[in-house]
């Protein structure tokens, strides 16, 4: 009842789940991912010990199929059970139990597994794959949500739509640089799921991910009078305009986005949507 696809990026770096389904909070249930290790779904009759189990598996260096091989041959209602793995590298490997209801299935490939059961046909799996696939150019989290997207649209779950999730982790990639996981995201119960996770996707993009050092502006000159006087407006006081600015950017809740003596563009932005009546500087004739 539940379709989902576990992914590595290209580089190694990040391993992640994302999975919809016509099932209450599939993603508290589903996903499983350790940084530098691998991840996992466990869905159909989910057992929950797969999560653990598989983890500690991949820990060790089990390949994926491997990972798959062990745990569904322990256990003894495996034919109910579907589950996909991916490892730190090599191949994705994929599960689906004999007794699973249709249409179920999977398929897997360099760094990627994807599967669902109660689905509307293989064309969703199809879909995910190819979606997939094509979205190198994407974000991973994103490329994950539109593979997620894309089987959704290829009619994904045949019973209807409820809940969708989103597990990324990499090493100390989340919030301050003191956690692993990069992105954890549910929707738990909602007419448009995955549309949902999509526009919460991009809200978290928006406040958490770390700047590119390349877009980066000096907080000075033009730029840094063009700051005061947005603060100002908004009655914060300026003396120092980088004070003044975290000060800001922390009630916005983008404080992952600031660096001492620069601004990041998206912030800047934000700033200027946020008091829309302070022009900005000309910067030429």
């Amino acid at each position: 009842m539940t379709f989902s696809i576990v992914a590595r990026s290209d580089d190694g770096q990040l391993h992640g789940v994302a999975v919809a389904s016509k099932f209450l909070a599939a993603g508290a249930l589903v996903p499983a991912a350790e940084a530098d290790v691998g991840a996992l779904a466990t869905q159909a009759s989910a057992n929950l010990a797969y999560r653990p189990q598989g983890l500690t598996m991949l820990r060790t260096g089990v390949a994926a199929a491997d990972v798959v091989a062990g745990l569904v041959a322990a256990d003894a209602e495996r034919d109910h059970r579907q589950l996909g793995v991916v490892a730190a590298t090599g191949p994705g490997a994929t599960f689906t139990g004999a007794k699973c209801h249709d249409w179920a299935g999977g398929q897997a490939g360099d760094g990627w597994a994807a599967q669902g059961n109660i689905l509307a046909g293989p064309q969703v799996i199809d879909a995910m794959r190819d979606a997939w696939l094509g979205g190198s150019a994407l974000g991973f989290a994103e490329r994950l949500v539109a593979a997620l997207r894309a089987g959704d649209g290829a009619g994904g779950d045949r019973r209807g739509r409820q809940s969708a999730g989103l597990l990324v982790v990499r090493a100390g990639g989340g919030y301050g640089g003191n956690s692993d996981i990069v992105v954890d995201l549910r929707v738990d119960d909602h007419p448009d799921p995955v549309t949902e996770l999509d526009r919460l996707l991009a809200v978290h993009t928006l406040l958490f991910t770390r700047p590119d050092p390349a877009t980066l502006l000096d907080l000075s000159g033009a730029v840094a009078a063009e700051v005061g006087a947005l603060l100002a407006a908004l009655g914060h006081p300026v003396g120092d305009p980088e004070e003044a600015l975290a000060s800001w950017a922390g009630m916005e809740n983008l404080e992952e986005r600031l660096v001492p003596g620069r601004i990041d563009p998206v912030v800047l932005e934000h700033l200027r949507r946020a008091a829309p009546h302070v022009p900005a500087p000309r910067t030429g004739a």
